[in-house]
């Protein structure tokens, strides 16, 4: 699905599935930001802005809002295009194979860029030597919670009782590959528990399953989880996050509840192309920052269960480099393949 996101007003009839929105030219103005020379910046040419997931997910509404204030700030068009499938590799393979030139970016996520790549075969390009790192655009907390009538009532109730009774409890996931699936398996290595992994068709269905207490427990987006945590469904044994969360300040971190070591977050962030000359990948840094930190888009992650980050090229490039590596080694070690 491609959709336009631009500052020029649009005529005439859309094709059905097209997503239209505007931004209007000359928001750059005074922004105190340097010219570019014109090989510098394709100033006025098209970008198409890659989001590997079919649209309404957290990537997606984040990318074309994001995308609308960039074309505002460069005085261009910006086309968001779903290109989905392959856990998100599809649209990663097709931006790696783009001109390095600025025109074509990837707003993704952790797995096509840090976890698909360790169980997949083979892929057409290199997660990490075929892009350039732009900037981290947020992180998504996990809770791991259990049904309400569960008899847990913390992280270590839950690791005495899988131990007790090894590959007897079940976790549910999104998916073979998934994060959430990861996650499980980084446990179950942190801690030598056993349990038995339930994949579903998406996170929705794993966490209703969870709720009917079909399985015994979950690592939940916290967005999602957090309605039934707070409704007393779903009881919050920790979050996964270095920090506890503002919405539930008396739930423990994972380090908190005694591994120090755990810590999961699944983070959003753009790349463009390998060799996208560094006068480029730099402009695009400072506009999408600068977008990070308008209100309207600040409430709008919240409401996603998205914390915005921003940063340095190099601190994504960083932060994409040792999740990889992470992931790799619980792969490896789990024996875990993709579907």
């Amino acid at each position: 699905m491609t959709s336009l996101v631009s500052p020029i007003s649009t005529h005439g009839a859309q094709r059905r599935h097209l997503l239209t929105t505007l931004a209007f030219a000359g928001a750059g103005v005074g922004t105190g930001l340097p010219a570019w020379a014109q090989n510098d910046w394709p100033a006025g040419k098209l970008i198409t802005w890659v989001v590997p997931y079919p649209a309404g997910g957290s990537t997606d509404v984040l990318g074309r809002n994001i995308a609308l204030k960039l074309g505002a700030a460069l005085s261009t068009n910006v086309i968001v295009d779903n290109k989905a499938g392959a856990t998100g590799t599809i649209g990663a393979a097709y931006v790696a194979k783009a001109a390095p030139d600025g025109l074509t970016l990837l707003g993704t996520s952790i797995g096509p860029q840090a976890i698909a790549p360790h169980l997949m075969a083979k892929l057409p390009y290199d997660h990490i030597t075929a892009f350039e790192p732009v900037i981290t655009v947020g992180t998504i907390p996990h809770i791991l919670v259990v049904g309400a009538n569960q008899p847990f009532k913390t992280v270590a109730d839950l690791l005495a009782a899988a131990k007790a009774q090894p590959g007897k409890l079940a976790f549910a996931s999104g998916g073979n590959g998934t994060i959430l699936q990861m996650q499980g398996e980084l446990l179950q290595q942190q801690t030598g528990a056993r349990f038995i992994h339930v994949p579903y068709k998406g996170d929705t269905p794993a966490l209703q399953d969870t709720l009917a207490e079909q399985v015994q427990f979950m690592f939940a987006p916290a967005a999602a989880a957090l309605p039934h945590v707070q409704s007393g469904k779903l009881r919050a044994l920790a979050v996964t996050s270095a920090q506890r969360l503002k919405a539930l300040p008396a739930v423990p971190t994972m380090g908190e509840a005694g591994l120090k070591d755990f810590v999961v977050e699944q983070w959003q962030a753009v790349f463009a192309p390998a060799k996208t000359p560094a006068a480029i990948v730099q402009r695009l840094n400072r506009e999408i920052a600068a977008a990070l930190k308008d209100p309207a888009l600040i409430a709008l992650a919240d409401k996603l269960g998205v914390t915005l980050v921003g940063g340095t090229p190099q601190q994504l490039g960083d932060l994409q480099k040792a999740d990889s590596a992470k992931w790799a080694k619980v792969i490896k070690e789990g024996g875990i393949k993709a579907d």
